[in-house]
């Protein structure tokens, strides 16, 4: 089974936005990190994938899994 894609919770214009790597847009923009935030922990639970979540400058900040992960993690 392929790999299903990130959902990224980014900073977009003054608000925050998510967007699925590898997409080219944005899929909602949101006026606070935390809604986006809840957004797109919603969208990886439901699709059971990665949620990366970004700092305002655009480095990661922390990532979770909802995804089937290895036991033991592989590497």
């Amino acid at each position: 089974m392929a790999k299903k894609p990130a959902i990224h919770t980014i900073p977009h214009g003054g608000g925050w936005a998510n967007r699925r790597e590898g997409a080219a847009r944005v899929s909602k923009v949101f006026p606070t990190k935390a809604a986006a935030q809840a957004a797109g922990r919603e969208t990886a639970r439901r699709e059971r994938s990665e949620h990366v979540i970004h700092k305002k400058d655009g480095e990661i900040g922390s990532r979770n899994s909802y995804g089937n992960d290895p036991r033991p993690p592989k590497g």
